[in-house]
């Protein structure tokens, strides 16, 4: 075998490698393409997006007493906690579906069972300043059978960070 007919059988097979590493990326491409045009549906949008259940059945209405509480300033590592009053002010009963705060460190405690018309309850809601500095305004999303679904509630004030310990020099 010559040389020269060597080199076309082993740039044949580079040209044969590539195209199909080229195809497989292709497909791997188109694949991935698909999948997130699909992502961009609607429907998958709000599937992926676990938005809490709006209690089915007649809605009612709900007055807080108070909607924001300031708690002032504290010193990074306490915990706040204040208590929510809030009425059913509809006709039909309050079932709350869920409350959820705009992140792990505010944490609400809200009754499971309906609220009667005319009837009053409480949510209590805590936050953890441990890493949380500066102005605060700690949001808790409502969700029950009241038309918006959603109402809100916040927890305010300002976080100084905790005195930081004197160094600690060792002789050695």
């Amino acid at each position: 075998m010559s040389n020269q007919f060597k080199s076309v059988l082993f740039a044949l097979a580079v040209v044969a490698m590539f195209t199909s590493c080229q195809q497989g990326n292709n497909d791997a491409r188109d694949a991935a393409r698909q999948e997130i045009e699909s992502a961009n549906q609607p429907n998958a949008i709000q599937n992926a997006v676990q938005t809490p259940a709006v209690p089915a059945g007649p809605t009612t209405t709900v007055s807080y007493s108070e909607e924001r509480f300031n708690f002032g300033t504290v010193v990074e590592g306490e915990k706040v906690s204040h208590t929510y009053s809030f009425t059913n002010t509809g006709k039909e009963p309050l079932i709350l579906s869920n409350a959820r705060g705009s992140c792990g460190c505010t944490v609400p405690k809200w009754p499971r069972e309906p609220i009667q018309p005319g009837e009053s309850a409480d949510i209590v809601v805590e936050f953890n300043t441990k890493n949380k500095q500066g102005q605060r305004s700690q949001k808790v999303t409502i969700t029950a059978n009241t038309n918006p679904p959603e109402s809100f509630i916040y927890l305010e004030g300002q976080v100084q960070p905790a005195a930081s310990e004197p160094n600690v020099q060792v002789n050695q």
